[in-house]
This record gives C-alpha cells, sequence and structure tokens, in this order.
C-alpha cells in the first residue's frame, strides 16, 4: 500500500509539471450525483500530488441531493455526519481547451480508511466492467449527447419575469439543415476543436429537430471511459457556448411539448477482439451470448429508466412516435423501438451494435452504463432471450394489436420507474443496498417535489439543471 502510495504521488507530480507547463493552475474534480447533477472541487495544481495520496474531503450527503439541490435521505445516507475522499483518476487529468488556466478529472470516491464508498457510481461501472471482463467479454459503449442552444440573457439589462418562456435561439434554420451549421459555424467548430484538443474522438455533429438543437456523437471506449467523456462533452459544450455568449441546455424537457434531449447509450460486445455482433450464420448476425445481453436489457428496461430517465422532465419528453423509444420493444433500425439493433456496414467488422434509446442526459452516466453492464450480464447468466423484432411504430398500432404481439408501453412516470426499480433484483443485487437505496430515496424526492406542477412548469424548473 506505501508503495502504491508513493507511484501515485511520483505520477501526480508528473501530471502537475505537464499542467504547469501548459499554464494550467487548477483542476476540476468531478462527480455526478443520483440527480444527474455534475458536482466539483478544485484544487490548484501545486495540491495535485497531495491530492492523489490523500484525496479531498466531501461529504457523504450528496448522494440524496436533488436536482434543485435540496437534500432528501436514504436508510443508509443523509444528514450532516461522515466524510468520504475524493480521488482523481490521474489517467484521465485532460487540460480545458475552453476554459483557460483549468484541468479536469473525475474521480472515485472512497471512504476515510480508504474503503470504497459504497454509493459512488463510478466504481459500481467499473465492477460492472470488471464482471462483464470476467465473463470473457469485452463490452465498448459510447453516448450521442443532444443540447439545446439559445442566446445567453442580458447581464446588464432587465430580465422579464417570463424570460425563459421565450428563449431566444441564435439559429433559425430547418431541422437537420445546413443553415443552422452556417448560421453557427464558428461556435459548432470550436466545440469539435476544443473535444478534439482534449483527447475525445468526434464521430460527428450535427443539427437536431428541434429548436437550436444539436447532437454530438463521440467514439466508443470502456464503459467507464464512455461515462468519462460524455460528462467531459456536456462541460465543455457549456464552456464553449458561455465564450460565444450563449447558454446550453441538455434538459430531457427544454420547452414543454417540444422534442427533448436524448443521450443514447450505444454498446456493442466483443470477445478476443471480436465482434459478436458479426455471427455470419446466427439469426440477426448476433451470437448467442449477444441475444441474451441484449435480451437482458430489453427485459430490465421499466427498471432502467429509472437509472436513464431520473427526472419527471424526463418523461415529458418521452412520447410514441417521437424516437424515444416508449415501448418495450427492439428492432433492427427501427428508430421507435426503445432497443435499437444497428447493423452497420456488412463490410465494416465492427460496425454492428446496439443503442439504447431511451435515456437521457439527466442520467448519471455511470449509473447508466453500470446498469445496463448488469442487466445485460443477468440476461447472460439467465439465458435470456430476444421476441421477435418490431418493425415499423409501434405508436401506430391499435392496443389490441400490440397486446398480441407482447409490445408493452414503458413507465410513462417517474413513479412508475422507481416502482420497478424497487421491484429489481438484479439491479439491487448489483447496486447494493446503499446506492440503490440512495436513488430512490432521490427519485421519490423528485416525484413529490413536482408532483403538483404542470408540464410547462416542469420544464422551466429544469431547463437549466443540465
Amino acid at each position: 500500500m506505501a508503495t502504491r502510495a508513493a507511484e501515485q504521488r511520483e505520477e501526480a507530480r508528473r501530471v502537475a509539471a505537464r499542467l504547469e507547463a501548459e499554464a494550467v493552475r487548477n483542476v476540476a474534480l468531478t462527480w455526478v450525483d443520483n440527480a444527474g447533477i455534475t458536482r466539483a472541487k478544485t484544487i490548484p495544481v501545486a495540491r495535485l500530488a497531495d491530492t492523489a495520496e490523500r484525496g479531498v474531503g466531501m461529504s457523504p450527503v450528496f448522494d440524496v441531493f436533488t436536482s434543485d439541490d435540496a437534500i432528501t435521505e436514504s436508510d443508509h445516507l443523509g444528514g450532516p455526519d461522515g466524510d468520504l475522499r475524493l480521488f482523481p483518476d490521474l489517467d484521465r487529468v485532460t487540460t480545458l481547451a475552453a476554459q483557460p488556466g483549468w484541468a479536469w478529472a473525475p474521480v472515485d470516491r472512497y471512504d476515510q480508511l480508504g474503503a470504497p464508498h459504497p454509493a459512488c457510481q463510478r466504481l459500481f461501472a467499473r465492477r460492472m466492467a470488471e464482471q462483464a471482463s470476467e465473463a470473457g467479454l469485452e463490452v465498448r459503449m459510447g453516448f450521442e449527447t443532444e443540447w439545446v442552444v439559445t442566446r445567453a440573457p442580458d447581464k446588464h439589462g432587465p430580465v422579464a419575469a417570463d424570460a425563459d418562456a421565450a428563449l431566444d435561439y441564435p439559429c433559425a434554420g430547418p431541422a437537420y439543415g445546413m443553415t443552422r451549421i452556417v448560421e453557427l459555424s464558428d461556435y459548432l467548430r470550436d466545440v469539435t476543436e476544443a473535444l478534439t484538443l482534449q483527447g475525445v474522438d468526434v464521430l460527428q455533429l450535427h443539427p437536431e429537430y428541434a429548436p437550436g438543437q444539436f447532437e454530438v456523437t463521440t467514439a466508443p471506449g470502456d464503459p467507464v471511459r464512455a461515462a468519462d467523456d460524455v460528462v467531459l462533452v456536456r462541460e465543455t459544450v457549456r464552456a464553449v457556448s458561455a465564450r460565444h455568449g450563449l447558454r446550453a441546455s441538455f434538459a430531457p424537457s427544454v420547452v414543454a411539448g417540444q422534442v427533448g434531449n436524448g443521450c443514447h447509450l450505444h454498446l456493442g460486445l466483443y470477445r478476443d477482439g471480436r465482434s459478436l455482433h458479426r455471427a455470419p450464420d446466427a439469426e440477426w448476425g448476433l451470437a448467442p451470448d449477444t441475444v441474451s445481453f441484449l435480451g437482458g436489457v430489453l427485459q430490465a428496461l421499466p427498471a432502467l429508466l429509472a437509472i436513464g430517465c431520473p427526472s419527471p422532465a424526463s418523461y415529458l419528453r418521452l412520447q410514441p412516435s417521437h424516437w424515444a423509444g416508449v415501448y418495450q420493444c427492439w428492432g433492427v433500425e427501427n428508430r421507435e423501438a426503445a432497443l435499437r439493433l444497428v447493423t452497420g456496414a456488412p463490410d465494416d467488422p465492427d460496425g454492428g451494435h446496439a443503442e439504447v434509446k431511451t435515456f437521457d442526459a439527466a442520467a448519471n452516466p455511470y449509473l447508466a452504463v453500470g446498469a445496463v453492464l448488469a442487466a445485460g450480464l443477468h440476461g447472460i447468466t439467465s439465458r435470456t432471450r430476444l421476441p421477435e423484432p418490431q418493425t415499423g411504430d409501434p405508436g401506430t398500432l391499435g392496443v389490441r394489436e400490440r397486446a398480441r404481439r407482447g409490445i408493452v408501453r414503458l413507465p410513462a412516470t417517474l413513479t412508475e420507474a422507481a416502482d420497478r426499480l424497487e421491484k429489481s433484483a438484479p439491479l439491487y443485487e448489483a447496486m447494493g443496498k446503499v446506492l440503490h437505496g440512495a436513488v430512490l430515496a432521490v427519485r421519490r424526492a423528485e416525484e413529490a417535489h413536482f408532483a403538483e406542477s404542470e408540464a410547462e412548469e416542469i420544464a422551466a424548473a429544469t431547463r437549466w439543471r443540465w
């Protein structure tokens, strides 16, 4: 242990020297709470070696913070007592291109005696990834991040009480149109440049459907890195937006009644470096373990919604025939299915993968990847099968026809999703009672807070939280 601590300190000194040579003065240490809010503490670069060895203190009460900064409690967490230590992942220390003088690092959380904090979402994600590896699987994951950009309010002028009611979009071009790229070419160039300088591999960036909406897709990697990347993407977009006098919202519902922001999770399974989505003689090209893994994810989707769609605002987005995937079904290249099988080009050995379409950016990405891995691994151990794939929009089918095909509506409220999570034995076992209980406590608190709110009030209250 002493040798490892010394190695950590020496590595931290090397990282600090690199940062100082790049004129970095401060490091933001981030974790994501169970309401999906990225929280932070910062340290001077000169303190990085000490922090790598001893951590930075923080209260465990953050695990029961809600999205509006209220504090609830669970059976295991809550109140003013206790302390944890934040340890930065030195391999992920990144100089921030859009925040001169700053670097960023995600943290793992431990108690004061060095034991892993049982509610640390990042450690949960790593534990699930390790279990997949022990099962002989390599799981590569990546996210699509959607956001809406508006002009920032004039800090020097009067702000109307209903200023959010008429958002000031900096572009007027049509959905998916080149016009939006022309209108915001400098901004979008700076987004991609900043991400590239930070080591994030951008696959594509394009205008989306809603006013002022864009999407960036990043390359897949190991699950923990994928979750780190989505945090870095959001905060980079936020920083670039601020430098352009703009404001970015990643909220599930920016304006009630409009298409919201998703954060779709893509995943591919490999064994010995070979894709398990390219079995030449298998139905749908899926190896048996892939069928069972995806079957486990599909079966767990009602409970997974409480992880990947954690806010009452999430359920304003989850509407039929909006490509959000509100029915518990899967399909081959079907963008209305909750679980989409992406076939890719036949000659692309890595082209095949799957997409969970329901998730949004209010989700803690570490919880999201960890819970999906847990569901998929349970599917493998229980040899879960996939039903027949759905073609077309299930929302256009009658109730009887959906029933005949075994297609059911996923939870339409956070209460329904939280009820399913509470009853999910596989997710409880994977998460452990402390993390599972903290997540449920936050979900119940969010439900209660917005119980009497109209859709417009929910969207307005959560618009700038993510």
